[in-house]
């Protein structure tokens, strides 16, 4: 377009900022270190931000260093949803081409969103988890190209960043943590002002120690000469100097404008204000020169030449010299890359854009409208409809301007970039009714809606209602987090649905649901009054996606809260609804839901069976949110009935793929999960790094409670009492008061009871205790119910010799006998636990009258925990079964109970058990009994499997599993089927005391058990 222009206002000099480059070149070699750097730089309008940025990209370019510009997009007062990071991801992919398409591998389609060069994105049901998935996949991929390449990615102009622009920088700030990485950002901060959108992000900002933020200061005198002499390539009068700094005040862009104006003769210091110089300069255009400037000003940061020679409709040769002119001006400057013009500041453009006249500004955006909607290939495609929109609203045109804001409201949907989609939409809400019925009538929801389901409307044929906008509103309002203005929008909905007397039960309670969510998300309340009402409304209407969504959701909130058969006949429902009317999401959830419950009511096979089914499907689908989900709750429910072997499996693979699908929020959840399962294991230094990953990745409170209760509970089992207070602090504050769950509330409960009995607050463990017996054990809470009533009978059986225990004894074992014939024991692991607890009262005196042997009480509780894989469990039990043979059994029973002791003991110092260690440790003590085999000559010991309590069956296997063979080469080997030896390998490992064969191997090995052969460990598990 055009060759070589003049631009002799730029200096052609690098005036000071030596302090703040040096941080930014401090930055980059931090992170060529492998450390990710961000960085803020914040400066009035002019102060030389942009130079700044520029000087430093030219260094690390020099050292290598790949960088991606981009710039926050403003058209008028609208700006473009995540242009700067389009804009840079557009620069990384044409200098690393390969990195980044491999980078992208796999999520091609979700990060279309943000450079649709990559794909096309899919369609699909929106959910809280779609925006942040997208962020998650974003610093994947920038982590993944920055691992071999140093890569600076500077967004410009934040304080017009759009909404989402701002959520996805800040989310990049506060989770990168790997990779050759820069990521700084340049904002205005005098425009800054108290209601400003950027003012809470750099509050957040400013919290985060990670990130380094620099104020650009004006220049002094002495700068300001050295950048006069640059631009004018001489040194300049003292009292020139003196003039312009005095005139400018240090600003560097001023500073330059006043250079440029005194040596073309301008009366510098007679204009009425800066603005105005730049106006005089402006105004020295020819009149096509000045024509062409109003009109860049309006269109926006950037004007595509095609589309700014639509709108000027001058000949081409005019144009030409016309631009060359505004160029050689130093008012307009070519675009980087080539395809357009933008001003070279934007104070000059703001400057010519406040001169124009209400009904000029009013026409250059009819005439940019036209000029797009007669060619839309005017500007780029991801652009189009969010310029359109903006043009036809500010050429005040309702009739053209309410589809086009629409069709925009639609593209940011599909980009992920709600809060954008909720301002579009409350526009079109303010265009509604000045739009004419004839154009309001050709709308159709089928183009503009979604989130609302039809109910026997035909989405195709039927007109758009501003109900219908309401709901995309409530929705979008919800997914960006905006839920007090969403919560408004739902009020507003059924204000009108009342007022207008539509008797439109369906749409009612779906904006009733809507209110459930946004009441618990803004902790308001538990939600079930809102659900309750969209209950009653539905009640007796034939099958809807609606009538399904309210029982779906119905159902999922009774299995948190109050789980029981209501909920179960409501999933029932929900299921049978959702498969009537196709719709397959609700009806995958609801499964998961009802599985959970089946489960909890006893049916473990069937309930686990559809969890599984639901599982398969939406992998095979690539349904993220319900992937997600469904490998949370399976795995919590397997490990609620003792599987936690078979819940580990999933959950690694569970890992996989939310940390592939971008799933955050889910991988936090599955760590919490795994946390818990890889305890019952006695895994537990994985235990606990999984449960501090829950803690790490975890946005929402659930996970940071779970990890925080996981922490607490290790903490005590290895005497950490201080620590484990800490933890369960965390854990308590994380769920909160608003809404209380039986998940969250039992596991505190327990832990509370166990810290304050380790700290001889019994009198506190009692009041938790009747707090929590007042409170019941709703169906289904056994998993929580048994270790909390277990914690309790072993606090009252060790306080039973203390005279402060005695008042209220018999009224607490009560209680917790009660309780205890109440609870349900259908799986093996409950089973053990209320034979446990049944000894633990024994062992505190309830049960005296009945006559039983103490020893055979606690010989049933190890026989039922040996086969369950649970080892620390199975410790605790079999030092409990030590101390009753000692006290009550004869002098043949030392013997058993010397072995007893000492496979507590061991696995309690391999686990790091401390006070179960000390107490094997005391007992042994106190009884004389060695914890260690003795090493003194003597005797030929007894064969160690006999010690270890081995059948002679038994020890044939444990020799195949420690040479490395499955169950069913084993069962092939002894000519038994694979199920009996799967028995087998069960009892070896509980009466070792160990999680795994690989664990059994060793101990095989260690004892000496088969000294002639060579034993090679076989595989953990």
């Amino acid at each position: 377009m055009l060759g070589a222009v003049e631009t002799r206002s730029v200096s052609p000099v690098f005036v000071g900022r030596a302090e703040e480059l040096g941080t930014l070149h401090d930055a980059l070699v931090r992170a060529c270190e492998g450390e990710p750097q961000a960085l803020l730089i914040g400066g009035e309008a002019g102060v030389g931000k942009t130079r700044l940025v520029e000087e430093f990209a030219a260094a690390a370019r020099h050292r290598g260093a790949v960088v991606a510009l981009g710039g926050c997009v403003e058209i008028g007062a609208d700006g473009l949803p995540f242009a700067p990071f389009s804009t840079a991801l557009r620069a990384l992919r044409r200098e690393l081409p390969g990195e980044l398409a491999a980078a992208a591998a796999g999520q091609e389609e979700e990060l279309a969103r943000l450079l649709p060069e990559l794909g096309e994105s899919k369609a699909g049901r929106h959910d809280e988890d779609g925006m942040a998935r997208l962020f998650e996949l974003t610093a994947r991929l920038l982590e993944r190209v920055a691992a071999e390449h140093t890569v600076v990615l500077a967004l410009e102009d934040l304080h017009w960043a759009d909404a989402s622009t701002r959520h996805l920088l800040s989310y990049l700030f506060r989770t990168l943590r790997t990779g050759r990485l820069v990521v700084l950002a340049t904002y205005r901060s005098d425009d800054i002002h108290r209601r400003h959108p950027l003012r809470p992000l750099l509050a957040e900002l400013d919290r985060l120690r990670t990130i380094r933020r620099l104020e650009l200061a004006r220049f002094n005198r002495d700068e300001v000469c050295r950048q006069v002499a640059g631009i004018l390539a001489h040194d300049p009068e003292p009292d020139q100097v003196d003039a312009i700094f005095e005139r400018s005040d240090g600003n560097a862009f001023f500073v330059e404008e006043l250079a440029v104006a005194a040596h073309e003769g301008c009366r510098t210091g007679l204009t009425d204000s800066l603005r105005d110089l730049l106006l005089v300069r402006v105004e020295g255009l020819p009149e096509a020169a000045q024509q062409i400037a109003r009109i860049v000003a309006e269109g926006g940061s950037t004007v595509e030449y095609r589309l700014l020679a639509a709108v000027a409709r001058l000949a081409e040769d005019d144009l030409i010299e016309a631009l060359r002119a505004a160029v050689n001006a130093s008012i307009l400057a070519p675009a980087p890359g080539g395809d357009g013009y933008r001003f070279r500041h934007s104070l000059v453009r703001e400057a010519v854009s406040d001169d124009l006249l209400p009904g000029e500004r009013s026409r250059l955006n009819r005439r940019y409208a036209e000029a797009l909607e007669t060619d839309p290939a005017l500007v780029p495609a991801d652009q189009r409809a969010t310029r359109l929109a903006s043009y036809w609203y500010h050429a005040h045109d309702a009739a053209k301007a309410l589809p086009a804001v629409l069709e925009a409201s639609v593209e940011a949907r599909r980009r992920h970039a709600y809060s954008e989609q909720l301002r579009l939409l409350e526009r079109a809400m303010e265009l509604w009714d000045a739009a004419p019925d004839a154009v309001r009538r050709t709308l159709r929801p089928v183009d503009y809606a979604e989130v609302y389901p039809p109910c026997g409307c035909d989405p195709a044929t039927t007109a758009l209602r501003y109900l219908d906008l309401l709901a995309e509103a409530a929705v979008a309002g919800r997914l960006c987090g905006e839920r007090e203005r969403a919560l408004k929008i739902t009020k507003r909905a059924l204000r009108l649905l009342d007022e207008e007397g539509m008797g439109d039960a369906h749409r009612a309670a779906w904006f009733w649901i809507q209110r459930s969510r946004l009441v618990q998300g803004l902790a308001r309340s538990d939600g079930w009054k809102e659900i309750a009402t969209a209950q009653d409304l539905v009640r007796g209407l034939p099958p809807s996606e609606v009538h399904a969504e309210v029982l779906a959701t119905a159902a999922h909130w009774s299995m948190l809260h109050e789980p029981g058969p209501d909920a179960l006949t409501a999933a029932e429902r929900a299921v049978e609804y959702a498969r009537m009317v196709g719709a397959d999401d609700i009806e995958s959830n609801a499964r998961l839901t009802l599985g959970g419950l089946m489960v909890d009511a006893g049916q473990i096979d069937t309930g686990l069976g559809h969890m599984y089914d639901v599982r398969d499907e939406v992998v095979a689908r690539g349904l993220a949110a319900i992937v997600g989900r469904s490998h949370v709750n399976l795995p919590s429910v397997l490990e609620g009935v003792g599987r936690s072997e078979e819940a580990v499996g999933i959950l690694r693979e569970g890992l996989r793929l939310t940390g592939a699908m971008g799933l955050r929020d889910a991988e936090a959840w599955i760590w919490s999960n795994l946390a818990e399962s890889l305890i019952s294991l006695g895994r537990w230094d994985e235990a606990a790094d999984a449960a501090g990953n829950a803690q790490r990745r975890g946005q929402t409170a659930g996970p940071h409670g779970s990890g925080a209760n996981c922490l607490a509970f290790l903490a005590l089992a290895r005497g950490q009492v201080p620590e484990a207070a800490r933890h369960l602090a965390q854990g308590r504050a994380a769920y909160g008061p608003h809404d209380p769950m039986p998940q969250h509330d039992l596991p505190i409960s327990w832990l509370t009871i166990a810290l304050a009995a380790a700290e001889g607050r019994l009198t506190d463990a009692r009041a938790e205790l009747a707090r929590t017996l007042d409170s019941g054990f709703p169906l289904g809470t056994q998993r929580y119910a048994w270790p909390l009533l277990l914690q309790a009978a072993t606090a009252e059986a060790d306080a039973r010799g203390l005279p402060a225990a005695r008042d209220g004894r018999e009224q607490v074992l009560d209680g917790i006998f009660a309780a205890v014939k109440r609870l349900t024991t259908h799986a093996p692991v409950w089973l053990a636990h209320e034979r446990w607890v049944r000894a633990e009262l024994h062992r505190a005196e309830l049960h005296r009258a009945e006559g039983r042997s103490t020893p055979d009480t606690w010989s049933e509780v190890v026989t039922a925990f040996e086969p369950l894989g649970r080892p620390y469990d199975l410790a605790r039990v079999r030092y409990r079964l030590a101390e009753s043979l000692l006290t009550g059994g004869g002098e043949d029973e030392r013997d058993r109970a010397t072995e007893l002791l000492r496979l507590a003991h061991t696995v309690a110092r391999h686990l790091g058990a401390g006070p179960l260690a000390d107490a094997a440790t005391a007992l042994g003590r106190r009884a004389r009994l060695p914890l260690t085999p003795a090493t003194q000559p003597g005797p030929a010991p007894s064969d160690p499997a006999e010690v270890l309590g081995l059948t002679s069956r038994e020890r044939d296997v444990l020799r195949l599993v420690a040479d490395g063979h499955t169950n069913r080469r084993i069962a092939q080997e002894l000519f038994i089927s694979p199920k009996t030896a799967s028995v087998h390998v069960s009892n070896i490992l509980g009466k070792l005391g160990v999680s795994g064969r690989g664990e059994a191997a060793a101990v095989a090995h260690r004892l000496g058990l088969f000294p002639a052969e060579t034993l090679m460990p076989g595989p953990a598990g």
